[in-house]
């Protein structure tokens, strides 16, 4: 048998890396729950897990005050193959200037964020070089840190609880040349994500308005364009009982449940993982806001409707390099 080549042997690094990405969070959770039960329950050692739950309690707020970023785990080498798998590329449009901080609202959320991840959760994608003395955070759910060994793993990408008080520690406490990112759509925006799809889940998304007048903070629009090729969706007949359920779901626990799939391990397979597809980020020029500490709703939407306008700009200006129809428009729900 012919020996594999370097070409297949970096496609197989690739393929590997973005699988354990997936199954890592799941793996981690599933192994602490059962690992800890089994201390409890079958053995003497169940001090182990209470001391553990004394650490949790002890660091509890440490995702709210800017986490605990590790530079080795954001540099790792097979974060480097994460991004040459898709690839995954970052443009930036105007310079960003570390004199102040900044919120940058990603958008499509697609459905899993690999490129939100890929370029603010890494190092590898070039975000250091390309805005230089700019420090991303990117905000998560809150979620994530709730469970032990979890929470170390995701904080050392530098991650951060999507919270407000989250937010107002890193726009107050950390200096300057801080950009906090917030996928604005969420997990709403699932149900949205299907190839060529072009619609966000904004109209009512206004927080992160709210919090930039309040500090006084630049927005800066930024859109993947391809995020949301990566996977088809099966779409359930409108009405049946399949579809009554997601809805259901959506209501109880704001998660669209969503029947997506893409490749498997080999090109033409069919599986779980992204369509090996290039995605790239733009990031648009800063918006700056005036610092209000109290805005009125009325303060809010205005300036919530000049971020929406920079943000179509945006999509317009570009959406002909990848492959976007001049007629298609961001449709905005």
């Amino acid at each position: 048998m012919p020996l594999p080549s370097k070409k297949d042997l970096k496609t197989a690094m690739e393929v590997f890396a973005v699988f354990q990405w997936a199954l890592s969070a799941f793996i981690i959770v599933i192994t602490v729950i059962f690992v800890n039960l089994y201390l409890v329950v079958f053995t003497p050692y169940w001090p182990v897990t209470a001391l553990i739950l004394t650490w949790l309690a002890f660091d509890w707020k440490t995702p709210e005050r800017g986490g605990r970023r590790l530079a080795c785990v954001r540099n790792w080498c097979l974060w480097k193959q994460y991004c040459d798998y898709f690839p995954l590329k970052l443009l930036k449009t105007h310079d960003i200037s570390p004199s102040h901080n900044y919120i940058l609202a990603c958008h499509p959320h697609g459905l899993l964020s690999h490129s939100c991840f890929g370029h603010f959760a890494t190092d590898t994608s070039g975000f250091s070089k390309i805005f230089p003395g700019i420090t991303p955070y990117i905000l998560t759910l809150g979620a994530f840190f709730w469970v032990p060994l979890l929470r170390e793993y995701v904080m050392s990408s530098g991650a951060c609880s999507v919270s407000r008080a989250s937010m107002d520690f890193l726009l107050t406490h950390k200096g300057t040349g801080n950009m906090l990112i917030v996928v604005v759509g969420g997990l709403a925006e699932c149900r949205y994500s299907l190839p060529g799809s072009t619609t966000l889940v904004l109209k009512n998304r206004t927080g992160f308005v709210r919090m930039a007048l309040q500090h006084g903070v630049p927005l800066i629009p930024a859109y993947a364009f391809g995020e949301t090729d990566l996977y088809n969706q099966h779409i359930f007949t409108p009405g049946g009982l399949v579809n009554c359920f997601q809805k259901w779901v959506q209501r109880m626990v704001h998660i669209y449940p969503c029947a997506f799939y893409g490749r498997g391990f080999t090109e033409n397979s069919w599986g779980l993982l992204p369509y090996a597809r290039p995605v790239t980020t733009v990031v648009g020029k800063p918006l700056p806001l005036p610092k209000i500490e109290n805005p009125s709703q009325e303060t809010v939407a205005k300036y919530h409707v000049l971020y929406i306008d920079a943000l179509r700009k945006l999509y317009d200006q570009h959406k002909a390099k990848f492959g976007i129809s001049e007629t298609q428009e961001l449709v905005i729900v």
